[in-house]
Order: C-alpha cells, then structure tokens, then sequence
C-alpha cells in the first residue's frame, strides 16, 4: 500500500496565505499567543504521527478488523497503542481550554491535524475524533460536578467517547427514537439529577475497545413526561464503567459488519436501566447534541478531503511510472517502450479533477472551522454573528457536497490505476469503501441539502445567503482589478447571479408547494457547493498570480489549477441548476396532488 504523504506546503497556503488565520486569530483574546509559527509546529508533529505510526496500520486494520469476544471489543493489532502514541503527545488537549488544562489551539488547528489523522488512517480516527465536540458539550451545557468530574479525562484523554443517537427504526429522524429514562434520585449527583435509560441503539462508533478502561456516552433518550417529537428528548452522560469499578447496564450486542472502514469499532449497543446524568435542561437534549452534530459534520467535511488527498496521491504515483501506449501527438518520453500515462489527456483530466476538487473543499473545510473561531471567541459581536450565519449557511455544504466529490475522487483514482486499483495493493479499492459512509453517516447528504434549502436560505428570507452573496461579489471585484483573472472573474459571476435566480424561484414555488424546494434541493446544494469553490478559487488565484513564475512552481500550479476548476468543473453548477429549476416546476404544477406511486414505481 502507497505510504501516506502529509500536504503540508498545500494546508498551509490555506491557513497563512487564503485565510490568513494566524493575524486574524491572534486578535481574539483566547488565541492571542498562538502564532503561525506555533500552527504550523504543531502540523508537523501531526503529521510525522500520521505518517509513521497511523499510516502502516491502515491495511492491517482494513483486512483484520475489530472482534467481539466474551462482550468486548477488540481493534485491530497496533491500534491501541497508537492511542497511546497519540495522547503520550498530547494531542487531545490540543484544542481545549488551558482552564480546562488543555492547550488553547484554536479550532482551525485541530480541523487540520484531524485531515492528517484522516488522510494516514480513517479506521482508527475514528475513535478519537468525537471527543472535541463531546468536550464542547459537557464544557457548555453540563453541570460543574459533571464537568469536575468528567473533563478532565476527557481533556487529557484517558476516555473516549461517543453519540448514542441512532436506533435501528429511525437514523435522521431522532424525533422517533424510543430510548427512554426514568428518575434514579439516588444517584443523584450534587444538583445533577441521575437517571436509568434504556434503549438499544446501533452504528455507535468506537462504542467499545481496548484503548482506555472507560468510555464516555452521550446518550439521547425521552423521559416519561416528554412530549412527542424532537421537542421530547434529553441528553444524558453515561460512562462505561462506573466509579466505584463496576460495569454500568450497558453492552455491545454486534460488532457491525461494514463495506468499510472495518477496523473501527462500530457497534450495537443495548442499554438496561444504564446509570447516567442529565446533561442540560429535561427535553432540551437535542440542541445540546447539536453541538456534536455540527462539529462532526464538518469533521465529516475534512475526512472527505483527507481520504480523497490519500488516493489522489497513490494515482499520482502511480501514473509517473506506469507506461502505456504513445501520447497521440507523438512520444514525450522517447527513451522509454511507451509514455508514461500521466502524458495521456484522459488520465490528466481525472488527475486534475481530483487535484482542484480536493483544494478546494480544504478550503471551504478551513474556512468554516475559522469562521466557528471566529463565532466563539471574536471580541466583535457583529464579527460573532457574521461567521455564525456563514457557518450555519454552509455547513451542510461542507459536509454533502465534499463527500460527494471525495468519493467520486476516490473513484477517478482507482480508475487510473486500472486493473491495479481493483486489486489490494495500492490501498486506493479501500478508500473508496472507506469513504463511501460520509455521504450517508451524519445526516446524509439529501437531509444536508433538504436543511440547506429549507431552514438555512428560505427559513430566514435569505439573509444567510445574502451574506455570503455580498462576500462573494466583494471578491470578485478586488480579482477583477488584475486583468489576467477576468476569465476566472466572469464565469464565477454568472453563477452568483443565476444562483440568486434560483432561490427567488425557489421562494416563489414555495408558495403554491411546499415540496418544491425539497425537490430541487440536491441540485441547489451541489450548485451552492460549486459557487463556494468558484469564490474560493478565484481568491486563491489573487494570491497566486504575483507569485507564479517558474522560481515559484507551487503558485503556478495553484493557478493553474483554479483555471482549471472554473473552466473544466464549474459549468457542472449550470446544469444543476436547470435541474433545480425543472425539479420545482414539476413539483409546483403537481400542486398537492399526491404522487402516484404505483404509477411510478410499479
């Protein structure tokens, strides 16, 4: 399998150069000692762990994967003691609070190291990668004895943790689930009340295994006087084991069986009158989670970007060395029986595809984790609001519209290598498995793009979109000062300007149907997905532009490559949205006829 190679020099020029973060966060308070140089250090050291310790487990994992025995869990050989690589340095407190006894790096940060966690080795990332928003939860809404008592494990990572969300009857829909919990005063702790839940829940990641003696579960569940609905749900800590050394009421009853990512354990998980707290206000669970939610659906975002990077680079590899047949317009290596393939057309459109769509999505993905530094910690109210609305507005765009790309990435790499890439050898064939689940776990990407439409453009009147609209023509002029962009500038304006349309159509066929938005809600975010990456690039170009030269080939190709998406993968939104279009049409003049499903579906 092809050994991961962190891209630092590309994650760099999105943090220092694009986004400029170091300035911008160090004028707020809480990172005011955290420079660039201090970011990019930290970087480093993720990504020798990465490379050296989480990258040569990745196969093993994949073909071994994780096994029930006697009620417990076990991972993969070397996975717990890369656990303890991982906090040995330190790196679960990377991003807490010093009060908390954490180190205070600002949530950019982490989102970077967890792409190279990613990148080197999904399976085992996913264990760890919940508990900073877990932290954020117990830290925000949980009571001080709960937090004196469970954050510092958290912090410093001698547990785990979880989301007991799902059950087999109801994934997004969490106002059906049937987990319940009943008052258990005498375990009450200080003023936070105790109680019995029970329930059975499923696809738990990293519900049980070897690396720590406890794990913390952030269970949702309904109390006897909870109303119906979303509105009826509660959120409870409850631990694996208990502090007076016994095992709480709660089991894995299966280990799931996956297309991928087989060596994280994922499992099923019964609970009988398990003892946990109330974290939050009864029946207020669900906003407390959403925390969790939203942190992990960027995470999700990230992943996508990792695990794509990942198979772009054994694509890559592979086509330098790989000899097949003569360019059309005659040998470009003479010396050699036949080209290489990466000098045939076909191959260098796939190759470029993913290059652009993964630059890209990291920065969109790093954007929306400075923007979530900038809502909790900016002194500036107005500067608070503004990156909250930009978050809300495009985190369901970070996490459906670059998980949709990653594994059509993922994909075009196995597509270069052939034959090849069918086969083991080249790891590629597992992270398409790998990554295939980030289009469904989290909310999948038609609930994404369903919330997008619905609750964050036409929910507020569209003054989140108009936000980002006004950004995004901001940008647009300052690269139109350099004449050499005009070709970037124009085509990334008509999109701006035909997006705008269609939201004002989408308002208007909400009117005479509600469904209409629905139906045209893919299509919407996918095209909102290239209008962000258009934005994006454009400014990468500005940036590049003065750079490029032959002494400076990494601008070049940052260039190069913006040219390359607005021209080659842009026009992709047009044709989505003539269908958005079509799709709200069709379904406003439908009214509220109901559909014929036996006349459709057979």
């Amino acid at each position: 399998m092809a050994a991961y190679t962190a891209p630092l020099r590309d994650m760099g020029f999105v943090i220092n150069e694009l986004l400029r973060a170091p300035d911008r966060l160090q004028q707020m308070p809480a990172f005011a000692e955290i420079d660039g140089e201090l970011i990019d250090s930290a970087l480093s050291g993720a990504a020798r762990f990465a490379e050296d310790v989480l990258a040569p487990l990745n196969a093993d994992g994949d073909r071994i994967g994780c096994q029930l025995d006697g009620g417990a869990v076990t991972t993969p050989p070397g996975f717990a003691a890369a656990y303890r690589q991982y906090v040995d340095g330190g790196w679960p407190t990377l991003s807490c609070a010093p009060a908390h006894g954490g180190q205070g790096f600002p949530g950019l940060a982490h989102s970077a190291i967890v792409e190279l966690l990613n990148g080197a080795n999904q399976s085992w990332t996913m264990t760890p990668i919940l508990s900073h928003g877990v932290y954020r939860i117990v830290s925000e809404h949980a009571s001080p004895a709960l937090q004196a008592r469970w954050l510092p494990p958290i912090v410093d990572g001698r547990v785990t943790t979880t989301m007991l969300l799902t059950e087999a009857h109801c994934g997004s829909d969490l106002g059906l689930l049937r987990s319940t919990a009943v008052a258990a005063p005498e375990h009450d702790l200080a003023e936070t009340a105790a109680y019995r839940i029970s329930g059975s829940k499923i696809f738990i990641s990293g519900a049980d295994h070897e690396w720590t003696d406890n794990i913390v579960h952030m269970v949702l569940a309904r109390l006897p006087d909870a109303p119906p609905g979303v509105r009826g749900i509660s959120l409870f800590l409850v631990p694996k084991q208990l502090d007076d050394g016994t095992r709480n009421r709660l089991a894995v009853t299966n280990v799931e069986h996956k297309m991928g990512l087989r060596g994280s354990p994922t499992c099923a998980v019964a609970l009988e009158a398990a003892l946990g707290w109330l974290v939050g206000k009864p029946h207020q669970g669900l906003a407390a989670m959403f925390i969790l939610m939203n942190d992990a659906r960027l995470n999700v975002g990230v992943q996508a970007v990792a695990v794509a990077q990942g198979a772009y680079d054994a694509a890559l590899a592979y086509a330098r060395e790989r000899l097949q047949m003569r360019v059309s317009s005659g040998a470009r290596r003479p010396e050699l029986p036949a080209d290489p393939i990466i000098h045939h057309p076909d191959v260098r459109r796939m190759l470029m595809t993913q290059k652009a769509r993964i630059e890209g999505g990291r920065m969109l993905a790093y954007w929306m984790a400075l923007c979530s530094d900038l809502e909790s910690q900016h002194p500036d109210p107005a500067e608070r609001a503004d990156a909250a609305d930009l978050l809300a507005l495009l985190t369901p765009v970070t996490k459906a519209f670059l998980s949709d790309n990653a594994y059509d990435d993922a994909n075009l790499a196995l597509q270069v290598l052939g034959g090849h890439g069918y086969l083991r050898d080249h790891g590629i064939e597992q992270r398409v498995r790998d990554v295939r689940i980030a289009q469904i776990y989290e909310g999948t990407n038609g609930v994404q793009a369903r919330d997008l439409v619905g609750r964050k453009i036409l929910g507020d009147g569209g003054s989140r979109l108009a936000k980002l609209m006004t950004r995004i023509r901001a940008a647009l002029a300052a690269a139109e000062t350099m004449s050499a962009l005009a070709g970037l500038v124009a085509p990334v304006r008509r999109l701006a300007d035909a997006f705008e349309t269609l939201v004002r159509e989408l308002a208007d066929a909400q009117q005479r149907d509600r469904e209409a938005p629905d139906a045209a809600a893919y299509d919407t975010l996918q095209a909102l997905g290239h209008l962000c990456f258009g934005h994006l690039f454009v400014q990468a170009a500005t940036i590049a532009l003065p750079k490029a030269g032959a002494a400076d080939p990494f601008h070049a190709a940052k260039l190069e490559t913006a040219q390359f998406y607005v021209r080659h993968l842009l026009p992709r939104a047009f044709a989505h949205l003539e269908s958005a279009h079509a799709s709200a049409a069709a379904s406003a003049q439908a009214g509220a006829a109901p559909l014929d499903e036996a006349r459709l579906f057979g």
